[in-house]
């Protein structure tokens, strides 16, 4: 691996980041915006939201994504380890 991708590598992460950073920063600009144009309007969506929310079972929705993604664990690491002992084999080969 050559110093250029190295550190394109090294700098991703943190372009990924400050992106992220950025369009929060602009959600969170327009959305203030919107308010103080349409306080009441923003205050019955933000209480539909709400009650939507309370109404839905979260606990349950991430429970089951928590043991869906343990049982998927298991395959997963197995064929990382075989893929592993198939790159050793061929580094010796």
């Amino acid at each position: 691996m050559d110093q250029s991708s190295a550190e394109v590598a090294t700098e991703l992460p943190e372009r990924g980041v400050q992106w992220v950073k950025d369009q929060v920063e602009a959600v969170l600009g327009e959305t203030e915006h919107y308010v103080r144009e349409k306080p009441t309007q923003s205050l019955l969506w933000a209480f539909v939201a709400g009650y939507i929310l309370n109404r839905l079972p979260l606990g349950s929705i991430l429970s089951g994504v928590f043991r869906l993604l343990l049982i998927a664990l298991k395959p997963a690491i197995l064929i990382y380890g075989a893929a592993k002992l198939y790159q050793a084999a061929q580094e010796q080969q």
